[in-house]
């Protein structure tokens, strides 16, 4: 995917570019007096009629505005990591989803925990996992062990601190 976003940025850059090198041409000569390269006459007219105060001008803005807002709010949005490093020397990566299955299923291993979840967030070469379960409050540190286990398997890099957050059984009414 990152291939893929990077051909794309490039085209749309290119081609806002050329598009950029192209008004700037075209604006000039028309300033100038000059025959221009593109025929204007039609939407030089029909632009130089538009106002701010019409109503479909004030629509195509705000839709460019909100589509441009989405899209830079997309953008620095910090995302979860399709794939973790394993080891900074070797280059081998592992899928997150995968990853947390396994540590889901470890942290459910442990008994007196019904349903676990587990979360893993990166942050530089560190993984942070999040536990959520739902058990005795008693088995934090058997989790905790359990985790460490299974990331240990998994050749990770040592977790700075595992989160576990215990939720206690519901009971019937």
């Amino acid at each position: 995917m990152r291939s893929a976003n990077r051909v794309a940025s490039l085209l749309l850059a290119t081609a806002l570019l050329i598009g950029g090198a192209v008004a700037a041409v075209q604006a000039l000569l028309l300033t100038l007096h000059r025959r221009t390269p593109l025929d204007t006459a039609g939407w030089f007219d029909a632009l130089g009629g538009t106002r701010w105060r019409d109503p479909t001008v004030r629509a195509v803005a705000g839709g460019a505005l909100l589509l441009g807002l989405a899209i830079l709010v997309a953008q620095l949005r910090r995302w979860a990591p399709v794939r973790l490093r394993t080891d900074e020397h070797d280059g081998w990566y592992l899928h997150r989803r995968c990853v947390e299955r396994r540590l889901a299923d470890a942290a459910s291993a442990v008994p007196g925990v019904r349903h676990a979840r587990v979360r893993v967030r990166r942050r530089g070469g560190q993984w942070r996992p999040r536990v959520r379960a739902t058990g005795d409050p008693a088995t934090r540190a058997e989790i905790e062990f359990a985790v460490h286990q299974e990331l240990h398997r998994l050749t990770a890099p040592r977790p700075g601190r595992i989160d576990v957050r215990l939720l206690p059984r519901r009971r019937p009414a």
